[in-house]
């Protein structure tokens, strides 16, 4: 298993180193003192991208985290770790302004110190109690077992100890200052001290009047932490006192007068106490935060996983990554489409770097090794690198920058040779280097089967040597790798190892594209065709000699490798041109199901145009109806508040046949002389004949506007007609809106001053009861209402203006003036 903490990049090691010599005694090299699996997160350069998430964190110990990466121990702690990504990335985009870790501090040393006795400062004490709060806060906003039930188990048995944070909160101020009343004693030595400081700085404005003659000026300073007066030097004998300093010139001396010499003494003792009695509630406040060790200790680690989960999560939205699906078996296929390097991806979008080309790969179950061709720079190793990263970072829970649903299996192991290995200090060649590791790869693959899979990485495989002797062991190895592990991704150059896919259904190619004509790689990664190196192409194009091209081509052709390049070069034009087919026809499939939305789309608004039009005309009716009997019971309301007169009753009575003649639903007609279109109705143009969409309508009915085809028109009401021949009816002359005078408008408005009969006492009533009070007065009432309530909380004047603002007939409420009680009186206007 990979360890969990990767260590510092080790520098490259100098090249130019030869082979070993037979009888050459050879120490190890740079590097191979630590297990492979950690050299094989450096040359991914592993530490890297854990600096990048490092500076999503928002916590020093969750930046530490972060920064080291640990990998998943085994796939639940994997799932566990994918599925708390998944939840803090809806849950940060839910939260204005996202999870916010203010106020959480890094309390391991403080809790370490307490736990031993030590006596903490204020201000560490204090950052214990913005901490508490700060996690009480965060597991407020997690909790919710239905929708985050991974993060919601992490904080459940949180302890955010109210009883402490309240205690250090009373004693401590801001800053950390302790309180005073933090202890009794502690607050009557400050107040001595308080009156002892006034009292001397009393004395001293009194010797500075008395003496104003003898002084360079009238300002206090401290030397030696008392205060002294400044004296002129010829005149230091007429004032008594103690000389803490001189003036560097001579002319002034600092003298700290005698008047005050025992107050400033008093005041250094009590000071001292003062400091005793600080000292001595820091050290009651350590030892509660001490005894409470092991719960704040699991509090800081929950604040640090869940910082490691926030910054995992926030990465993957700046990288636009989705989550992965990490599968148990260890055959399970590998889909990772469209891939992007994190780290080039990082530096396109951080660093105004170059657009990273994606790359898909698609790994069936039964294929276990991908030889990799084509020309240097063309991205190969880029693309080793990518799908490592990709198998890392699933482990660590972090989400990977592909589209799709990206899946994969679990990988316990990812081993990988990539880069130079020489070294002129240990007498090693780029082979030897390369050999070596490899083979402390094959010593750490599993001899059985393992509980995940092992992905190997190797770059430029069998290269360094003998072309002949390197491609015999660069196909045995990946033979023996077939058997042993459940991916190997290989580079090479070696023509040889194109062709083991043809005998061994294990194995697969796939080779970078490479534009001759501008001999620039391209980046993509092209499946199940072997890659050309362009060796001739590249010379030819950079100028060299002709005649050698010739001779170099003629030598090729006896080893066939030239009929060789000129198949693969048939394959890639046959795949290209696929591809541009399939390209086309997905285009036109594309067009097809456009244009057959659209006829779905219009046949459904054809069809669902009457029933719409029935809805709308229902609705209205509804509404109709509802006005009416809103209508109504304001009327009965009225009818009930004061005295109903005979007059009254009778023109409410007239006014509820008005309202039943003009909210009675009127009969269908079977004609079309009262039909009216409406806006997104179609309708026919008399002049044209054709059908058109009504787009307005005017003000006054008279006038449409309409959308036939690309024509936009004006047309009166009567040059249309419906598409079932309906004839327009001209609109009706708007209708006099009918006002009912409330009987409170028609009967005289009661005194507007305060008298005992219109005056309400609630005070020592609950709300409700008050309500209960109020609520017949003011239906009897024809003018202002005074309720006297009181001051006092508050509660009751709050309660009652709530209440009053929801009650329909009433129409404001105030404050009454001064000489009627003021602020302890509300006076209640009536409509």
């Amino acid at each position: 298993m990979l360890p969990l903490v990767p260590s510092l990049l080790l520098s490259e090691l100098p090249a130019g180193a030869t082979d070993l010599a037979p009888d050459t005694r050879v120490s190890q090299p740079a590097g191979m003192d630590q297990p492979i699996g950690q050299e094989a997160l450096e040359l991914l350069e592993w530490p890297r991208l854990g600096e990048h998430l490092a500076s999503f964190a928002s916590t020093t110990a969750g930046g530490a985290l972060c920064a080291r990466l640990p990998l998943g121990a085994d796939l639940a702690e994997s799932r566990r770790r994918l599925a708390e990504t998944t939840e803090l990335v809806g849950l940060d985009g839910l939260s204005e302004g996202g999870l916010s870790f203010q106020g959480v501090a890094d309390l391991g040393d403080t809790l370490l110190f307490c736990a031993k006795g030590g006596t903490a400062s204020g201000l560490a004490l204090l950052a214990v109690a913005t901490t508490l709060a700060a996690a009480r806060r965060l597991r407020r906003q997690i909790e919710d077992p239905t929708i985050r039930p991974v993060t919601t188990a992490l904080v459940a048995d949180l302890r955010t100890l109210p009883e402490l944070e309240q205690r250090l909160r009373f004693c401590l101020e801001e800053g950390g200052r302790v309180a005073d009343r933090a202890s009794a004693p502690l607050a009557e030595l400050r107040r001595q001290l308080a009156a002892a400081r006034s009292d001397r700085r009393e004395r001293l404005q009194e010797l500075i009047r008395r003496h104003n003659s003898l002084l360079q000026d009238t300002v206090v300073s401290e030397r030696n932490g008392r205060p002294v007066l400044a004296v002129k030097a010829g005149a230091a004998s007429q004032l008594a006192g103690l000389v803490h300093d001189s003036s560097a010139s001579g002319s002034t001396v600092f003298i700290e007068p005698q008047a005050v010499i025992a107050l400033g003494n008093r005041i250094g003792v009590l000071a001292g106490k003062e400091r005793e009695q600080e000292q001595q509630v820091l050290l009651e406040l350590s030892g509660l935060v001490g005894a409470e060790q092991p719960a704040l200790s699991h509090l800081q680690a929950v604040l640090m996983q869940l910082d490691f989960a926030l910054a995992r999560a926030r990465y993957g939205q700046a990288l636009n990554a989705v989550r992965p699906e990490l599968e148990a078996d260890p055959d399970t296929p590998i889909r990772l489409e469209g891939l992007r390097h994190p780290l080039l991806l990082w530096q396109e979008r951080r660093q105004g770097g170059h657009g990273v080309v994606p790359v898909s790969v698609q790994v069936g179950p039964e294929l276990r090794v991908v030889a990799i061709t084509g020309p240097n720079t063309g991205g190969k190793t880029v693309t080793l690198k990518s799908v490592g990263l990709a198998a890392l970072m699933a482990r660590a829970g972090l989400f990977l920058p592909c589209s799709g649903s990206p899946s994969l299996p679990w990988c316990e192991l990812v081993l990988a040779d990539i880069g130079d290995e020489q070294s002129l200090q240990q007498n090693l060649s780029t082979f030897s280097g390369h050999v070596r590791r490899i083979a402390r790869i094959l010593a750490a693959l599993p001899s059985e089967a393992s509980a995940g899979a092992c992905l190997v990485l190797l770059d430029e495989v069998g290269a360094g040597t003998d072309p002949t002797e390197g491609t015999a062991l660069a196909i045995a190895l990946l033979r023996h790798l077939a058997e042993r592990a459940r991916l190997t991704i290989a580079t090479t150059h070696f023509g040889e190892l194109k062709a083991l896919k043809y005998n061994d259904s294990r194995f697969e190619n796939a080779s970078v594209a490479f534009d001759v004509a501008t001999l620039s790689p391209t980046y993509h990664l092209l499946w199940g065709i072997p890659g050309r190196s362009n060796a001739l192409a590249i010379a030819n194009r950079l100028g060299l000699d002709g005649a050698v091209l010739d001779q170099a081509q003629l030598l090729l052709a006896p080893r066939g490798e030239g009929e060789l390049n000129q198949v693969i070069a048939g394959l890639e034009a046959q795949r290209q041109r696929q591809q541009e087919a399939a390209e086309e026809a997905a285009a036109l499939l594309a067009r097809t199901e456009l244009l057959h939305e659209e006829l779905l789309e219009r046949w459904q608004q054809q069809s669902d145009q009457s029933a719409e039009l029935q809805e709308q005309r229902r609705q209205a009716l509804e509404h109709s109806i509802r006005d009416g009997q809103q209508e109504v019971r304001r009327i009965i309301r009225r009818l009930r508040q004061g005295q109903a007169s005979g007059e009254t009753a009778r023109q409410a009575g007239q006014k509820l046949k008005q309202l039943e003649q003009d909210h009675r639903p009127k009969p269908e007609r079977r004609d079309h002389r009262g039909w009216r279109p409406v806006v997104g109705e179609r309708i026919r143009l008399l002049a044209l004949g054709k059908a058109a969409q009504v787009l307005a309508i005017s003000a006054d009915g008279r006038e449409l506007t309409v959308r036939c085809g690309v024509l936009r028109l004006t047309v009166e009401l009567a040059a249309i007609e419906g598409l079932q021949g309906e004839k327009p009816a001209p609109p009706e002359p708007p209708q006099p809106v009918v006002q009912v005078r409330s009987r409170r408008n028609l009967a005289s408005r009661g005194p507007e001053v305060r008298t005992e009969r219109n005056t309400v006492d609630v005070r020592g009533l609950r709300v409700h009861e008050a309500e209960a009070s109020l609520e017949e007065r003011l239906r009897n009432a024809n003018g202002p209402l005074w309720v006297i309530h009181g001051i006092g909380t508050g509660k009751l004047k709050r309660g009652l203006r709530d209440w009053l603002a929801t009650v329909p007939y009433v129409e404001r409420v105030s404050d009454a003036d001064q000489g009627d009680g003021g602020q302890g009186c509300s006076v209640v206007w009536v409509k």
